[in-house]
């Protein structure tokens, strides 16, 4: 499935124009049905606003964990050359978002409580009481629920970018790299290598 490329047609342009100012391979590919594009766009335009009630780096911590469990490269690498930065996420945190864990000593008491509770979704596709009682200690419920919902919609987006066999995006190839060993089937995501078609 190829990306758009331009000149791109009025309804398409209009979509991608939602999505962002360079649009990259992801969102190309959503605009070959401009309805799904925009619908993603609204989503979108919600957590990645002061509307959230996630703060920006919990946003991140999130989003980047997630890809990493997932072994999604192309969306970590996205996502942490976009944002690292703005999320104030340093290079040891970055290596232990790919390959660490929640436990790690470059984490505080909150950091750590938005990836333990990551962590324990995909594998469980629960949380504790005892994992949602320090998340909320540090948080609130309203972060808490959110989370379960971004830690879900990252998933599917990591399911995307795998299947669609989405290479980095130029400039991130370093970047992905960091998570080679989750794409590998290797902790922390333990995800069986991509072995189908045509990189998009």
């Amino acid at each position: 499935m190829e990306p758009l490329s331009p000149p791109y047609d009025e309804e398409a342009g209009a979509a991608l124009d939602l999505l962002g100012p360079s649009p990259i391979q992801l969102f190309r590919v959503w605009a070959r049905r401009p309805e799904l594009a925009r619908s993603i766009a609204n989503w979108g335009s919600f957590y990645f606003s002061r509307r959230s009630a996630l703060t920006l780096r919990q946003r991140e911590l999130v989003i980047d964990r997630t890809t990493a469990l997932c072994g999604a490269r192309y969306e970590w690498a996205v996502h942490v050359t976009s944002f690292a930065d703005k999320a104030g996420l340093d290079a040891a945190q970055l290596d232990s978002l790919a390959t660490g864990k929640p436990a790690d000593a470059c984490w505080d008491a909150t950091d750590r409580a938005v990836l333990e509770a990551v962590d324990e979704l995909p594998g469980t596709f629960d949380l504790t009481d005892e994992t949602w009682a320090s998340l909320t200690a540090v948080a609130n419920e309203d972060v808490a629920l959110e989370l379960t919902l971004l830690c879900g919609w990252y998933h599917a987006i990591s399911f995307a970018v795998r299947a669609l066999r989405l290479p980095p995006e130029p400039g991130t190839e370093s970047i992905a790299a960091l998570i080679g060993a989750a794409a590998d089937g290797t902790e922390p995501g333990k995800q069986a290598p991509a072995t189908a078609s045509t990189a998009l």
